[in-house]
């Protein structure tokens, strides 16, 4: 039965039939009429949506609003608990830079972050000292959505760029400030990727600009105090199917331009000894071959898959001839270890990897090859590497935590050995880790892969059935859900939740394989495990089937359309934030910004007739049938670039249209944001509170 009572009339999108034809195969679509035809123009001004979809969207959130009204006070009670477990002051462990040390921090009851410095060997707590750059709340004034993309500051430490967007489309307009005097300089420059490399003298950066369909396809030089128009085109990329950005080296010889897609790669580099030069290719593209760089003084080192090096090894070549000819094997290629990133100093290569499921940094002395790793000790763990700003240094940072302990920050240094606790994660509200079980257990799959799952739960949680369990998943691109300390899930977990994380194939959980068996003709992988997940987690009793609410987004949320029409059964309830379920209209649709980017991960339906049934046999929108869903709850984002609010609309339209059950389907429409709902921190947990909420309902738990 239902615990939805006395729901008022469900809205019913009108349908206008538009028919498709391709490779022979004739689709009809009663929804297109949700995508707005001005689409570009509206992530701009969202004031000009056409009015007939806004009531349409209007009327989903009265809906939504009505269904979720007796969880008000439930949603505020989640919203206080998450809100206590955060240090609402709490500021960050400054980076060492030249003569000061960057970071930043918030206020009590302040959404945004604020920049600061103080003196290098400054004491960190002492505010006469800190100076305050840019302040994020002062900046949001007025705004219904405010989000900084960080400040970079010139290597003299004069000047810095700072990048917003206020309107979540992720056009980000950028700004220099005088670090001294905390004042804005009169350069604006428009519609940018969100940030910049700064030239070494700090008289001029680098920037990457978005196209019309919001691709960044150019790269400019901008000089200080001159404006945009007269700014120079230093490389324009041609391909629609590739991603781009700019970076400079931590020795400022090198202006670096990234430009890859999901499956190969090219660098151009542009010395600073003469910025009006041409970029300079490295290594051409070449379908399949990944490579990333970093400078080591007279050499680079080089991270790539080059001959069949499907795990990465690491290769060097001289900083005057980096070509491909002259790469030169440094760390070899180990099958099942894979290396995520690197980094180089003066006198140590530093690399992250993951082996047998579970991140580690490995360190080598450059003089003597000597390499030794950083040792954890728990089952599950997740570590961020952050490095150094500096290159002449013995000491870089990094973060450590479990499902169970808060997060650690730490400098360790590479010589001595000696790692520094610097900061432990507060818990104002109080954490005492002995109350919680995290565990790994696997799930046979299907084809008779394991499919690790990370679980948190606490001690007196009965194991028998009985037990709710919020179960996530995400599986493409080759991210990793990191097993990481995560304060929201706490009110689950007190609840008597089971909080499960399914590391299914799309991702690079258990190295590089497991990434590219849920890809492309393969993607079906990543929705059978996440199934056998749950079957997992029912057979043993960590849950039931009755009790499971599945949670996903963006990707992630593909993965839930993709599980609500194969195994409805299974799931009491499905979360699906900013879900990418219109696959095969979306990759149809080449003027949309991440189409062309994204064929690579899914295959090209539009020149290939394979693709198209093999996306058409998956894609949740093409294949929701007359059958009993579970309640579904479907968040979307009016300006959202990456996955369009018109997805989640039209799922839910057909979903309502032809569910046989008698659970709600919901969506939520944030009409003042993108990709990633609200930018404050307090806001976005407001979000979190009401997906929780619903959770919470559905289990039964209120």
């Amino acid at each position: 039965m239902s615990v939805f009572k006395n729901l008022p009339a469900a809205p019913v999108a009108r349908k206008k039939p538009l028919t498709d034809m391709r490779h022979g195969i004739s689709r009809t679509d009663e929804y297109a009429w949700l995508r707005a035809d001005n689409w570009q123009a509206m992530f701009k001004d969202p004031s000009i949506l056409d009015p007939e979809i806004r009531r349409h969207l209007d009327a989903e959130n009265d809906y939504m609003n009505a269904a979720m009204a007796d969880t008000k006070e439930l949603q505020k009670a989640l919203f206080a608990e998450m809100r206590g477990r955060i240090k609402e002051d709490d500021s960050s462990v400054p980076m060492k830079d030249g003569a000061f040390a960057y970071g930043t921090f918030y206020v009590k009851g302040g959404e945004h972050p604020r920049y600061f410095r103080i003196p290098r060997d400054g004491a960190t707590g002492d505010e006469a000292i800190r100076q305050v750059l840019l302040d994020g709340d002062k900046e949001a004034e007025g705004k219904a959505y405010f989000r900084i993309a960080g400040l970079d500051h010139s290597s003299d430490h004069a000047r810095g760029i700072w990048g917003y967007d206020d309107k979540g489309s992720e056009y980000f307009t950028l700004k220099v400030r005088d670090l001294s005097s905390g004042e804005d300089l009169t350069d604006v420059v428009e519609n940018t990727g969100g940030g910049g490399a700064w030239a070494p003298d700090g008289r001029s950066f680098f920037y990457t600009v978005l196209d019309e369909n919001h691709r960044p396809s150019r790269i400019y030089h901008h000089v200080v105090g001159t404006p945009q128009s007269e700014d120079r085109l230093v490389y324009e990329e041609t391909d629609p199917g590739f991603f781009m950005s700019v970076g400079g080296s931590l020795l400022d010889d090198f202006i670096y331009i990234d430009i890859h897609d999901h499956e190969t790669s090219e660098y151009r580099l542009l010395s600073t000894r003469d910025l009006t030069a041409e970029p300079q290719i490295v290594a051409k593209r070449v379908t399949g071959l990944e490579y990333s760089m970093t400078e080591g003084g007279e050499i680079f080192y080089i991270l790539t898959n080059a001959d069949g090096a499907k795990d990465f090894k690491i290769m060097e070549a001289p900083v005057e001839a980096p070509q491909k000819a002259n790469w030169r094997e440094v760390v070899a290629h180990r099958p099942g270890t894979l290396i995520l990133s690197h980094m180089a100093y003066a006198r140590h290569l530093v690399w992250l990897q993951r082996r047998e499921g579970l991140p580690e940094i490995v360190i080598r002395d450059r003089r003597t090859g000597e390499e030794h790793a950083i040792a954890f000790a728990e089952e599950a763990y997740s570590l961020g590497l952050s490095g150094a700003a500096e290159y002449d240094t013995d000491v870089i940072r990094f973060s450590y935590s479990s499902m169970t302990t808060p997060s650690q920050l730490f400098d360790y240094d590479m010589a001595t050995r000696e790692r520094t606790l610097l900061k432990t994660q507060e818990v104002p509200s109080g954490h005492d880790p002995d109350d919680y079980v995290t565990r790994r257990v696997f799930a046979p799959a299907a084809d008779g892969a394991s499919v690790p799952v990370t679980l948190l739960y606490r001690k007196d949680t009965p194991l028998d059935g009985s037990a709710p369990c919020l179960l996530y998943g995400y599986g493409a691109y080759g991210i990793t859900i990191p097993a990481g300390f995560n304060t929201n899930c706490l009110s689950l977990v007190d609840r008597g939740f089971v909080y499960a994380i399914a590391h299914i194939r799309g991702g690079k959980d258990k190295g590089f394989q497991w990434y590219e068996d849920g890809k492309m003709a393969k993607k079906s992988n990543t929705f059978k495990d996440f199934i056998a997940a749950a079957d997992h987690l029912n057979q043993q009793k960590f849950t039931s089937y009755a009790n499971i609410i599945a949670e996903g987004g963006s990707a992630g949320g593909m993965l839930m359309g993709a599980i609500a029409n194969m195994a409805p059964e299974k799931f009491k309830g499905i979360i699906a934030a900013v879900p990418f379920v219109d696959v095969l209209n979306t990759m149809l649709d080449d003027t949309l910004p991440l189409t062309p980017p994204e064929w690579p991960e899914w295959g090209n339906p539009i020149e290939s007739a394979e693709f198209y049934n093999i996306i058409a046999g998956y894609s949740p929108y093409d294949n929701v049938d007359a059958k009993p869903y579970p309640a579904i709850l479907a968040l979307g984002g009016l300006t959202d670039p990456r996955v369009t609010y018109w997805e989640p609309a039209k799922w839910v339209a057909r979903l309502r249209e032809k569910t046989t059950g008698g659970e709600p389907i919901l969506l939520k429409t944030n009409m003042d944001a993108g990709h990633g709902g609200a930018s404050g921190r307090f806001q976005r947990l407001e979000e979190i509170a009401f997906e929780y909420a619903f959770a919470i309902k559905v289990a039964g738990k209120m």
